[in-house]
């Protein structure tokens, strides 16, 4: 890790130190990767023990071969109590654990070999604190956004007539793959299950999903409801894709939509709002903006066009048309129309208004932005009007 991280890293540290003295906690125990991965810079099977006062401990089963000063290895939880006894720590009573992701039985036993502490839940905390990002979390998702990009250029080079979504989406992720995407779309929650991205053609745009995103898609299997499901690029229709910018540990997400050789003015009507509404919220949106504001300006303009029915789907409308990005694709802040949360600078976020038009398909853009003082920096520069594959 160099200087630069470990300075973050020890400002991190101290984010969490000073949760536990405000709550009154002994320590909090982080046991997720993309929190591990936050704080460490790397991932490992165990818990990383903060406490308010000394150096975290990393109490690791695996791997055997990390190098770290600040590690103890061990075999499993039942041994942390002595382990602490041994450097001079009591045994918790009131600890911070990922509640949200740790399961039940984990929990339980965890409580337990801690000789049963009093147990909260730091992960809303973590999550809100992960929300603004430093100088070198935005620039890497500057550089995954400009990666991304460079994916989607050359989209047009890979659609052959006939295709199907999923055949071209194979083609995408080959280029996604060599042009350095990890290959996970990392994201928070239950039901949340993706590969690397989704795309939606035609009618298939209007099938629900289970799943929170966006947009649905029936997928290729009852097992994974979502996205491409090997409807054939008809001329007339619309293609999304919205295939993860996950080039970097920290995220961009984009969408764009071609049209397969030409399309309906409806289409054509309903992107360019899509692309309006983005034009009017960067006028608008800086920090101090409400959430819930992005969203009253979304939907003014939705409304005032009659376009309101075709609104963020059709069978399911989502309730939302962003949401925050980082390591995981949706981070606070969430614009939803009842949200109480405030752009603040170093947040970054996602945008996007999008509309199901049946017969047709899925329209509309999705940017990711960066949150300043006084205004809102687009990393998503690519090509926003509708993009033609013959």
């Amino acid at each position: 890790m160099n200087k630069l991280a470990k300075e973050e890293s020890q400002l991190k540290f101290e984010k969490i130190q000073n949760i536990l003295g405000k709550e009154n906690a002994d320590a909090a125990i982080i046991t997720s990767s993309v929190n591990q991965y936050w704080l460490c810079g790397f991932i490992f099977d165990g818990y990383l023990y903060i406490t308010k006062e000394r150096e975290p401990i990393l109490f690791v089963r695996r791997p055997s071969d990390l190098i770290d000063d600040r590690i103890i290895t061990i075999r499993k939880p039942e041994q942390i109590p002595d382990l602490l006894k041994e450097i001079g720590l009591l045994s918790p009573k009131r600890v911070f654990i990922e509640a949200d992701q740790l399961t039940f039985n984990a929990a339980n036993r965890l409580q337990a070999a801690l000789e049963m502490p009093e147990l909260l839940n730091i992960s809303n905390i973590i999550r809100k604190i992960r929300s603004i990002k430093s100088v070198s979390e935005l620039n890497q998702m500057r550089e995954c956004a400009d990666i991304h990009s460079e994916v989607y250029k050359l989209i047009p080079s890979l659609y052959r007539k006939g295709m199907s979504d999923l055949q071209l989406q194979i083609e995408i992720e080959r280029e996604m793959r060599l042009h350095g995407s990890i290959g996970i779309f990392r994201s928070y929650g239950e039901n949340m299950d993706i590969f690397m991205g989704s795309m939606l053609a035609g009618n298939n745009a209007q099938s629900a999903s289970p799943y929170d995103y966006a947009l649905g898609g029936k997928g290729i299997s009852p097992l994974l409801p979502l996205g491409a499901n090997g409807t054939i690029l008809k001329p007339g229709t619309t293609l999304m894709v919205d295939m993860a910018g996950n080039y970097k540990p920290y995220m961009d997400d984009m969408s764009r939509t071609f049209v397969i050789e030409h399309a309906p003015d409806i289409a054509y009507k309903a992107h360019s709002i899509s692309i309006e509404i983005h034009n009017e919220v960067k006028k608008q949106a800086k920090a101090g903006l409400l959430c819930s504001d992005i969203y009253s300006i979304a939907e003014d303009i939705v409304n005032s066009n009659g376009l309101q029915k075709y609104f963020m789907g059709t069978v399911q409308q989502a309730k939302f048309i962003g949401h925050g990005v980082g390591l995981e694709i949706n981070e606070p802040p969430v614009i939803t129309p009842r949200s109480n949360e405030t752009l603040e600078s170093g947040m970054a976020f996602a945008l996007e208004p999008k509309f199901v038009l049946p017969n047709i398909g899925a329209v509309g853009i999705e940017n990711t932005y960066i949150v300043h003082h006084d205004s809102i920096e687009n990393i998503t520069k690519f090509e926003e009007e509708l993009i033609v594959l013959n």
